[in-house]
């Protein structure tokens, strides 16, 4: 195998937690398989950390973006291949998807997230007529589809790939110690995301204040900016790539709650992944890729009520052996199902297969 030259398109840099674990945690796997990455992004960190700092999406930031993102498209024709992720530009047409299809360097596009319901679900009904069908454009002018999950493979089939591949967004699993549960202190539930994500904590606060009331418990919430949980004994930690491995590992539990619509269904479970990968127990909503990963009762528990989300904490609160029981197993499944070592062969015969087209 000769060395192929690859270009990553990715939406975020490193602060991005879609780009980092799709994309640029691969690259030394790459490299070593000679593949030659280069990485153009089409936001930066800057423009990512204002975004969650104010909420908003500042105009000029977003033109000099899109303005970096077609330079870089003019530079496809020096790659073997393209790798983009979700799409060029957000709410723009498909475009220059087309004219990326036309030339003779092949693109791969990567979904982790159901995007295309941020147009076909969009409550614009001018964003509905323009754009709804836009990612089936982009992922049938694609020579190959990447997803996390069957839901988003399941669309990428009926919008006529013509190639699909189903690769979940994993861990590096030699970054994740295997930490067993402490009877000192308060049983912590903890959760990790970014303030998008924050929003699915909050209707379960009732549940979580009913646990630590009844149980020296507290919730411990990384990366969700302010939020209010009343009457819950609760710590919000800033998020870093540096630390967030030390955050999960103080977790007791780790949780995942969501709401049962199409755009989480399309969502790949990546906070399950990470805290099993601590040798943490879960408590999730039994929503999409939830249910794959959550084995009930074995590594940890699905939860769709009141009643479920605070009878499972409270079993683990009660149940150190249970706890370090399902953190095994857990982790046995990150291990054998959801970390780099797996995924990197997987990737890499998707990028080479193209390699002399």
């Amino acid at each position: 195998m000769g060395e192929v030259d690859a270009l990553f398109l990715t939406k975020y840099d490193r602060k991005g937690a879609s780009s980092r674990y799709r994309s640029l945690q691969y690259f030394p796997y790459f490299e070593k398989a000679g593949i030659n990455c280069s990485h153009a992004p089409l936001f930066s960190n800057a423009y990512l950390e204002t975004r969650y700092e104010t909420g908003e999406r500042p105009l000029m930031g977003v033109l000099r973006s899109y303005a970096r993102r077609l330079r870089s498209l003019f530079r496809a024709r020096e790659y073997d291949v393209v790798v983009l992720e979700k799409e060029l530009l957000p709410y723009a047409p498909a475009l220059f998807e087309r004219v990326l299809g036309r030339l003779e360097t092949p693109y791969i596009v990567d979904y982790d997230d159901a995007i295309f319901h941020n147009y076909d679900r969009s409550g614009n009904p001018l964003v509905r007529k323009l754009l709804g069908k836009k990612i089936d454009v982009v992922m049938r002018e694609a020579d190959a589809v990447v997803v996390g999950n069957e839901y988003l493979a399941l669309r990428a089939r009926k919008a006529g790939a013509s190639r699909v591949e189903i690769v979940p967004t994993v861990i590096d699993l030699e970054k994740y110690p295997h930490v067993l549960p402490s009877e000192d202190g308060p049983f912590t539930i903890g959760w990790i995301g970014s303030p998008t994500t924050a929003q699915y904590v909050e209707p379960i606060s009732p549940a979580l204040r009913e646990v630590c009331d009844r149980r020296d418990a507290r919730v411990v919430l990384v990366g969700s900016g302010a939020v209010e949980l009343p009457g819950v004994p609760l710590e919000v930690r800033e998020w870093s790539e540096e630390t967030e491995v030390e955050d999960i590992a103080e977790f007791d539990v780790g949780i995942m709650p969501l709401v049962d619509t199409p755009w989480e269904r399309g969502k790949c479970g990546f906070k399950l992944i990470q805290y099993m990968a601590c040798g943490k127990p879960v408590v999730a909503s039994p929503v999409g890729m939830n249910t794959e990963i959550v084995d009930d009762g074995e590594n940890g528990y699905v939860a769709s009520d009141h009643d479920e989300w605070v009878d499972t904490l409270i079993r683990l609160s009660d149940d150190t052996e249970t706890v370090q029981r399902m953190g095994s197993r857990g982790r046995e499944l990150i291990a054998d199902r959801y970390c780099l070592e797996v995924t990197s062969e997987e990737w890499i015969q998707v990028l080479t297969s193209f390699e002399g087209t």
